[in-house]
């Protein structure tokens, strides 16, 4: 018996005991409205990894507006991968050398795995008839969307606004101005990101309209109830793409490169697409867009590219400090 017991003691001195498997927790920074989303996702990526891989993760969240998360990734804030809702703060992240300038290039759809619009939530019955662009400058309408200095959400929202007055103003920009600075005016208070946004409209009661993705007006709907809140599909909107990267930085530092790596690709798998379809993103594989397309209206979208020439000029043009975004955002 002693001889058993100290040939035991003597197997755990000699770290020949099995070891316990250790977890490998990564962090995922994302914008304010996917809490939902990244939920449901990490909750069926933790097993299939598993399942996969034979090793445990924990997937943490962190959620603000795009814009603040990449500002604090570079302040510091170990993030392992993102997944924003604009291009330019992924590219800011590839300017100070965090991710690799190639970003777009490392997953399907230019890095992003679905996508959105800018859309309308309006109280039940619509009681303002809000159906367009050009209602939200009229006098009688409250709007509540997120500040675009802060938010990808609410950059996305005077964009939308902007390439829609382009066509019904021709171009003329004093009248594109004119209107631009009616809507703003028309906003009693900016929120920091899109889900405080949703906030002050929903729980707050303030405003008559909220301009947001269209994945959280159909989202707040089958929440709370379509005997509350319409969706209204505006006659034009924005491709809204939801951009995704690998933070190199971050993970040759901690070692999570594969799994991080895992985590992006499993956005595309079908088991992917289909929690973000049922979730009300508009997605790219084909069972999932099948599946899911009743549920989407027809809009016609134009891109980025196409009205104002891509993100680089739209930073420069309109988000620089005295640009287009400030000679209109009058109540700032």
């Amino acid at each position: 018996m002693n001889k058993l017991f100290t040939a035991a003691v003597a197997a755990i001195l000699l770290g020949t005991a099995p070891v316990l498997a250790q977890t490998t927790e990564i962090l995922n920074v994302s914008y304010d409205i996917s809490r939902e989303l990244f939920d449901a996702v990490n909750a069926k990526f933790v097993p299939s990894y598993k399942a996969s891989a034979n090793a445990d993760v924990k997937v943490n969240q962190s959620h603000a507006g795009s814009s603040k998360q990449a500002g604090l990734i570079l302040e510091g804030l170990e993030a392992d991968v993102v997944t924003f809702n604009q291009v330019i703060d992924v590219d800011t992240l590839a300017k100070g050398e965090f991710v690799t300038a190639d970003w777009k290039s490392k997953f399907a759809n230019n890095a992003s795995p679905f996508y959105s619009l800018p859309a309308f939530l309006v109280r039940e019955g619509n009681p303002k008839g809000i159906k367009d662009w050009s209602d939200l400058a009229r006098d009688d309408v409250k709007i509540i969307f997120p500040n675009p200095k802060t938010s990808g959400n609410g950059r996305y929202t005077y964009l939308a606004a902007r390439a829609w007055a382009t066509e019904a103003f021709a171009g003329d920009e004093v009248k594109i101005e004119e209107y631009l600075k009616k809507v703003f005016s028309n906003v009693p208070v900016f929120e920091t990101g899109g889900r405080a946004a949703t906030t002050t409209f929903v729980e707050n009661k303030i405003g008559d309209v909220l301009i947001t993705f269209e994945a959280e007006v159909l989202g707040t709907i089958k929440q709370l109830g379509d005997d509350q809140y319409d969706a209204v599909i505006p006659s034009v909107s924005l491709l809204a793409e939801f951009p995704v990267a690998v933070v190199d930085k971050v993970v040759d530092k901690r070692g999570t490169r594969e799994i991080a790596t895992a985590y992006l690709n499993y956005l595309y798998s079908p088991e992917g697409q289909d929690i973000a379809g049922a979730l009300f993103h508009r997605v790219h594989e084909a069972s999932a867009v099948e599946k899911y397309k009743a549920q989407f209206p027809e809009v016609r979208l134009v891109t980025v590219e196409d009205v104002f020439g891509g993100w680089d000029k739209i930073k420069a043009d309109h988000f620089a400090e005295g640009g287009l975004l400030d000679k209109v955002f009058v109540n700032q």
